[in-house]
């Protein structure tokens, strides 16, 4: 599929009962944009994740990780909106291994991504919630 917002393919992914709070709507997959990183909800959802770090290698890896953490950047543009499923996202991207703010940092500078959200002035407002 490709993003209505700006035309790059995006990829959809199955989102574990205990995410799906942090959707909005009742679905039980989401997609992502590999350029601006808007995240949606979808009603089909794939049978396998994905390799997010087509996304940027900024993206964690690990499963795990890589989940919570996409949600959590797709989250970011309602940052006061969506406080506690941000808090609980990052804190299991963190259990899962992987630093969420340098990860961040990291997508933030990679340059083939566009993000709709200012990730450097979200990264310092996570860092407030922390």
């Amino acid at each position: 599929m490709t993003c209505p917002d700006c035309g790059a393919p995006t990829l959809s992914f199955p989102v574990p009962e205990r995410y799906r709070e942090a959707l909005p709507g009742e679905h039980a997959a989401a997609e992502v944009c590999t350029r601006c990183l808007a995240l949606r909800p979808v009603a089909d959802p794939p049978d396998e994740v994905p390799d997010f770090t087509a996304i940027s290698d900024a993206v964690p890896s690990n499963d795990d990780a890589a989940v919570p953490f996409v949600l959590m950047v797709g989250l970011i543009p309602s940052l006061a909106t969506n406080r506690s499923e941000i808090s609980e996202l990052l804190a299991t991207v963190e259990r899962a291994g992987t630093d969420p703010l340098l990860a961040l940092d990291r997508l933030a500078d990679d340059p083939t991504v566009d993000a709709a959200a200012d990730l450097r002035g979200r990264r310092r407002q996570l860092e407030q919630l922390l």
